[in-house]
């Protein structure tokens, strides 16, 4: 590991000689161009050496290196690919530096009309954000469906989007979530594939109603059975109409014991705990719903 990192070292050193004695007039006389082509190869070397030995930070400085002798000779493609193996490096020990990389890389894609590949890196850098800035993981989300539905990749978009609803239930924007739980739901329906997953989105945007509004959610309740015999016929269905009532007769025991059978059959996971503690502690702080 010594050794890749010693190499790493050395070829940082003969790359930025290289790049010295490509600048001034003799350097562009004399094969300056070329001069810049090796020193971008051993930067990439570098890089490859450095991530042998596990120093991630000196890795990703030597693509970042590559990447703007890239951009200077024209080569935005091999930049963008440059600053995304920057920003995968510094992703194990710097991750605000891995979001700029991962943001110059999109640009780069952007400019060059790979609007997919952008896409995929805007959710890299919306999973980066997600542990401490769910407002920006949201806006990135945002723009990678975006992106995915300019180029006729609805599936990745749905995906994309059905993101930015569980973010912005979490964050209490719980009409935002109720329209892309509904709008994704409704979607659905029209695939002969996708119809059966519609059940989940409504039960989701049926929670974000309970969470603003009783008499709301009954009214969606009614109205996703219209529009979907599979949900009214569904265990999640029964489940809404269940703790509806419940929160009618401001029966917390009895909204519990609902929970818990229909968590005994299918788990529920972090999100769906979230927002049924807070419609539980919306029960226990009114005074009196009936």
């Amino acid at each position: 590991m010594a050794d890749s990192e010693q190499r790493g070292i050395m070829l940082v050193a003969e790359a930025e000689k290289k790049l010295k004695s490509a600048q001034g007039f003799f350097g562009s006389l004399f094969g300056g161009s070329t001069k810049i082509e090796d020193a971008c190869e051993m930067y990439h070397q570098a890089a490859n050496a450095f991530k042998m030995a596990k120093k991630w930070t000196a890795a990703a400085n030597a693509y970042c290196e590559a990447a703007e002798l890239h951009i200077k000779s024209g080569s935005r493609h091999d930049a963008a690919s440059a600053f995304v193996d920057a920003g995968n490096c510094y992703k194990k020990t710097d991750p605000q530096e891995a979001i700029s990389c991962f943001m110059k890389a999109v640009e780069l894609y952007t400019d060059m009309g790979r609007f997919t590949i952008a896409a995929k890196h805007l959710i890299t850098i919306a999973e980066l954000y997600e542990g401490n800035d769910i407002e920006k993981a949201i806006s990135c989300y945002e723009q990678a469906a975006d992106y995915y539905r300019g180029e006729e990749s609805n599936s990745s978009a749905n995906k994309c989007i059905l993101n930015v609803a569980k973010f912005c239930a979490q964050l209490e924007q719980y009409e935002k979530a109720v329209e892309i739980y509904e709008q994704v739901a409704s979607s659905s329906l029209e695939s002969s594939l996708l119809k059966y997953s519609a059940k989940e989105y409504f039960f989701r945007a049926g929670l974000c109603h309970l969470c603003i509004d009783l008499l709301n959610a009954q009214h969606a309740v009614a109205k996703y059975e219209e529009m979907s015999p599979n949900f009214s016929d569904s265990r999640e269905c029964k489940l809404l109409k269940e703790l509806i009532e419940k929160i009618e007769e401001q029966d917390i025991d009895g909204f519990t014991e609902a929970l818990n059978n229909y968590n005994s059959i299918s788990s529920l996971d972090g999100w769906y705990i979230t927002i049924l503690l807070r419609i539980k502690k919306s029960i226990q702080d009114a005074p009196d719903l009936r």
